[in-house]
């Protein structure tokens, strides 16, 4: 019995939720944290929360199925760490996305791939804005309304990400105050190798994360990125 517990344990999938700012820092982020670990609770994954970039090393990463980016900004790795990181997301480790993680690491590259896009400025925060399925059938999309109404902070890119990366749910500039207007892809997709990235904009505020659309939205995002069951 004692095997057969551990051997249980040991089948547990594990993911690194990595919320460090060197940037502005989101006062949502104990509440996205909080929301990961019960979505873990409630689907079979657990969580290794932490702000210590020293835990990106090869060896280390191994354990993970997969990384989340909990609205990190600024520069929050050195030259080995985001080399570990590197490989294990192109060794078929998942990565994913929220909000801010487009405010990150403006000088890594490979990053810039990964993520998609890189934050540019947003109009006045809190505006509901009618947002637009573009794929129904990814996992992520699972029960969310085709038009999708919500409130939240608007990134605008400094590049369209569209010809690099599989958009997913995209924002009607025409029901909120932005400038300038242009095609505006919210939450998306790629492929690094062997590795799945997704990415959403949404989760500024602390009442996404009690959110049961955006919290369904969020794990289907990684239940695809970090190929969970």
């Amino acid at each position: 019995m004692l095997l057969a517990a551990l051997l249980t344990t040991a089948a547990v999938p594990k993911l690194l939720v990595f919320s460090k700012t060197t940037g502005f820092r989101h006062d949502s982020i104990p509440n996205a944290v909080a929301a990961l670990r019960n979505l873990g609770t409630a689907n079979k994954f657990e969580i290794d929360a932490t702000e210590d970039s020293s835990v990106f090393t090869k060896e280390n990463l191994k354990q993970y199925k997969g990384i989340i980016f909990a609205m990190t900004t600024g520069d929050v790795l050195n030259n080995d760490q985001q080399n570990a990181m590197q490989q294990f997301v192109e060794s078929g480790g998942g990565w994913v996305g929220i909000h801010s993680a487009s405010d990150t690491e403006y000088d890594w590259p490979w990053y810039a791939e990964l993520v998609g896009a890189y934050f540019k400025s947003h109009p006045p925060g809190g505006q509901t804005v009618k947002l637009t399925v573009e794929d129904p059938k990814h996992p992520s999309m699972k029960g969310i309304p085709k038009e999708w109404s919500r409130a939240d902070e608007w990134y605008n890119w400094r590049e369209n990400p569209r010809s690099k990366v599989h958009v997913l749910i995209s924002a009607d500039e025409s029901t909120y105050k932005t400038t300038p207007p242009e095609d505006h892809p919210i939450t998306w997709c790629n492929n690094a190798k062997k590795g799945r990235a997704w990415y959403t904009e949404m989760g500024h505020f602390k009442e996404a994360y009690s959110e049961p659309l955006y919290l369904q939205h969020l794990l289907g995002g990684i239940k695809w990125a970090c190929k969970l069951k």
